[in-house]
C-alpha cells in the first residue's frame, strides 16, 4: 500500500443499515476513502478486482458467501487485502470470530445489539476508528530480520530498535525463578497467543494469567480455541478459583481480573470484579499486573505483547520495581507495536524478542528442566 495515498476500504455486509453506518463512520476518518460496498462475499470478490481496496470491513455471517469463506479466498484471489470483522456478541459469533482471526483478519469489532442508529454509529466509530489507524500504521512498518536483544547489546531488534535497551534497576532483587507468568496483549493477540502458548510444555510448573482485550463472549471462545492447541490447560478465569500450575487463565471480557491471597494466606486465587475500566480497558493489563507485583515480589515474569495503546506500562513498572523479569515482543513481529513500545523506551524490559522466541524466554525465567537466569 502506498503510504502517501488514502487507505481504500470496501464495506461488505448483508444489511443496508450496517453498510450505511460503517460507510459513514469510515468517511469521517482522515486518510480513508470508501471505494464501494457489497452485500455478500461473492459480490465483494467481483468488486475487489476493479475497486482494488486495501481493506475490507467484513460481516461474518452473510448469504451465498460468508465472511469466513471470503477470507479463505483472499490469499489466492486478492493477496494483500486486509479485513476487519464485524461480529455478533454471541457464543457462536465469538467462535466464528476466532476462526476469522486464524484466517488472517486484522481485528474485529462487535456489532451493537440495540440502540438508535445514531447510538450504534457512535459505538461503531469508537471501536473502528483506532483499529483503522492501527491498520494504517501496521502497513507502514516494513518486514525486517529479528533477534533477541538484552541490555548492553549493540545490535538492533527488528525494525524498532534505535538504540540498545537499557534496563532500569529494580528496587527489589529477584529471589529466584518465577512462580507466575503474567501476559498482557491486545490487537493481534489471538494469533500471537496461538503461536506462542502451544510452545510451552505441559509441565511448565507455574500458572499463567492473561489479559487479552476483548468483549464478553469472545474471551470464552478464545480460551476454548487455545485449549485445543496447547499442552497446558487454558480456560476463561472463574471468580474464586485457586491458581494451579500448568494452567493459563484468561480474564473474562468486560470484567477486571486480579490475583489475591486465599483464605489460608498462602494459596493464590482469582478475583473477578466489576471495577471501572483502566486505560479505557476492562479487562485491563495494569489492573492485573499490579496484583502480581504485590503478591509475587521478586518471583514473577511479565510479558507485554502486540496491541494498541499503553495499557500495561504502569503495571510493568510496578512489577519491575518489585523484582519481576520483563519480556517484550519486538516491533517487527507485532501487529501493532503500541503496548510494548513504552515499556521498552522506559527501560522496564529485560528482553525484547520476536514472537517465536518468547516462549523460550519465558522458560528461562522458571524452574523448568534446570533452565534459569
Amino acid at each position: 500500500m502506498a503510504l502517501s495515498r488514502a487507505l481504500k476500504v470496501m464495506v461488505v455486509d448483508d444489511t443496508v443499515v450496517y453498510r450505511k453506518i460503517v460507510s459513514d463512520v469510515l468517511s469521517e476518518i482522515p486518510g480513508v476513502e470508501v471505494v464501494g460496498t457489497a452485500h455478500n462475499g461473492k459480490a465483494a470478490l467481483v468488486k475487489i478486482k476493479s475497486l482494488k481496496p486495501d481493506l475490507l470491513t467484513l460481516d461474518i455471517e452473510m448469504p451465498e458467501m460468508s465472511g469466513l469463506e471470503l477470507l479463505q479466498r483472499l490469499d489466492t484471489e486478492a493477496p494483500g487485502v486486509g479485513a476487519v470483522m464485524l461480529s455478533t456478541l454471541t457464543r457462536e459469533g465469538g467462535a466464528l470470530t476466532m476462526r476469522a482471526l486464524e484466517l488472517g483478519a486484522f481485528d474485529f469489532i462487535p456489532k451493537p445489539q440495540s440502540g438508535t442508529m445514531s447510538e450504534n454509529m457512535l459505538a461503531v466509530r469508537d471501536a473502528l476508528a483506532p483499529i483503522i489507524q492501527a491498520f494504517i500504521r501496521s502497513r507502514k512498518i516494513s518486514d525486517g530480520a529479528t533477534k533477541i536483544q538484552r541490555p548492553g547489546d549493540h545490535g538492533r531488534t527488528g525494525h524498532a530498535a534505535k538504540r540498545p535497551v537499557v534496563c532500569s534497576k529494580p528496587s527489589v532483587r529477584r529471589t529466584g525463578n518465577s512462580s507466575i507468568i503474567a501476559i498482557g496483549i491486545s490487537t493481534g493477540g489471538p494469533n500471537a497467543l496461538a503461536r506462542m502458548l502451544p510452545k510451552l510444555p505441559a509441565d511448565i510448573g507455574v500458572p499463567i494469567v492473561i489479559v487479552q482485550h476483548m468483549p464478553p463472549m469472545f474471551t470464552q471462545s478464545l480460551a476454548k480455541s487455545l485449549d485445543g492447541k496447547c499442552a497446558i490447560g487454558v480456560h476463561e478465569a472463574i471468580n474464586g478459583e485457586p491458581l494451579r500450575p500448568n494452567t493459563a487463565y484468561i480474564a473474562p471480557g468486560g470484567k477486571q481480573m486480579k490475583i489475591v491471597p486465599g483464605a489460608d494466606g498462602r494459596q493464590r486465587v482469582v478475583k473477578i470484579t466489576d471495577d471501572p475500566p483502566e486505560n479505557s480497558c476492562r479487562p485491563s493489563v495494569d489492573y492485573l499486573f499490579r496484583s502480581i507485583a504485590e503478591l509475587y515480589v521478586g518471583r514473577s515474569t511479565g510479558v507485554i505483547m502486540t496491541g494498541m495503546g499503553s495499557d500495561g506500562t504502569a503495571g510493568l513498572k510496578h512489577m519491575r520495581t518489585n523484582g519481576a523479569f520483563v519480556i517484550a515482543q519486538d516491533e517487527a513481529t507485532c501487529v501493532v507495536f503500541g503496548m510494548p513500545r513504552e515499556p521498552i523506551h522506559q527501560g522496564l524490559v529485560d528482553v525484547v524478542a520476536p514472537l517465536d522466541s518468547i516462549s523460550m524466554e519465558i522458560l528461562k525465567t522458571v524452574a523448568y528442566c534446570g533452565i534459569g537466569r
